[in-house]
């Protein structure tokens, strides 16, 4: 399929006069749960050319934005250690933990290896045979499997120095928590890599019992757009439904293979989500089978105290219930060069997203 068609201009222009045709008069609050989707709504120019009526507002869809600080803090106590070796990728180093970030202790001396793919972190426990190669795993649905097979080929190879730090995060059930928050979104734009693993009946619980409709969605211009007129049109007729856009992608039952090797290797727990605080069955723990892997089961991790940067809003960010233009950090305190918060480190963060494209029209956003 050639992607070039998602962004042609014909395409888009007759999509926007379907939407702006279609929007009714009253207000349409509308939470995109992807930070992928932030960043590509900014950088189309989406959100600058929706009629008046229809509201934005970013959710918790960036991974390493909604890890906890206690599990970062957790990090950087194992990157003090003279026996260990940080495994993360990138946008990992410059979250801010309580006292200290990963750039930080590199600079210090820490041995911290920046790594594409969670299997590089094996050719690094092979590289330091006589220390504790920790791969911190934040991600959601999308790249859980691959650290499930990461995690299988490790036993598989017996590689004995290789361990993981879970810190993934499953989407549906976080959903249904914001849901059921008082201050409720008329409609989701849902996530579409992370659909392409659970699928898109996943979200059916959202539109049958908190009757919120959704649109599964993907990333290309006409897409997005298209998406955001499927859910003007249901919000309009009162339908709770959820609507697969990203067919060419996402099925209505996702990847079984990958669902099966998650699995396999991972049980789910109760996770703490920045903002929200813990929900029930959102986390991954290695099961009775791959608990060798896990680090807290080898080293008894001290962290006495753990706090939240005072007075960032990114708990509030993630929720929805703020704007980054919310924050009196943002823009000023807070921003790319020295961030307070991790919604202004990753790629994929709000107010990143905001920093980067709405700092110039702040009367736009």
């Amino acid at each position: 399929m050639n992607l070039s068609e998602f962004k042609d201009s014909k395409l888009i222009l007759d999509k926007l006069k379907s939407l702006i045709k279609s929007a009714s008069t009253g207000k349409i609050t509308i939470m995109e749960v992807c930070g992928t989707h932030t960043m590509a709504l900014f950088r189309f120019g989406v959100r600058d050319v929706l009629p008046p009526g229809i509201s934005l507002i970013s959710g918790p869809g960036c991974p390493v934005c909604v890890t906890d600080n206690l599990t970062i803090d957790k990090l950087l106590f194992l990157a003090k250690r003279k026996d260990v070796v940080i495994a993360t990728f990138g946008d990992m180093l410059r979250v801010p933990g309580t006292n200290t970030s990963l750039y930080h202790e590199k600079a210090n001396g820490a041995k911290v290896e920046i790594l594409y793919s969670p299997l590089l972190a094996l050719e690094t426990a092979k590289k330091y045979p006589d220390k504790k190669v920790v791969f911190i795993a934040v991600g959601f649905e999308t790249t859980i499997p691959a650290v499930a097979l990461t995690l299988k080929m490790a036993k598989e190879q017996n590689i004995r120095n290789f361990y993981i730090l879970s810190a993934h995060k499953t989407i549906p059930k976080a959903l249904e928590a914001l849901a059921s928050m008082e201050k409720k979104v008329d409609a989701f734009l849902l996530p579409g890599h992370v659909s392409s693993i659970i699928g898109a009946s996943a979200y059916d619980v959202l539109a049958e019992k908190y009757g919120i409709p959704g649109v599964v969605a993907g990333f290309e211009p006409v897409d997005m757009l298209q998406a955001i007129y499927m859910i003007v049109r249901m919000v309009n007729a009162s339908e709770k439904r959820i609507v697969n856009q990203y067919s060419r992608v996402v099925s209505g039952q996702g990847n079984i293979m990958a669902q099966n090797v998650i699995n396999e290797v991972f049980d789910e727990c109760d996770a703490m989500w920045r903002g929200i605080g813990e929900i029930p069955g959102t986390g991954l723990k290695h099961n009775k089978d791959y608990e060798e892997f896990d680090i807290e089961k080898q080293i008894e991790i001290d962290v006495p105290y753990s706090k939240e940067p005072a007075g960032c809003l990114c708990g509030e960010v993630l929720c929805g219930t703020k704007l980054p233009l919310d924050c009196s950090f943002f823009g000023k305190k807070c921003n790319h060069e020295h961030p307070v918060g991790p919604c202004m480190v990753s790629y994929e963060g709000t107010c990143a997203a905001y920093y980067k494209y709405a700092k110039r029209s702040y009367d736009k956003v």
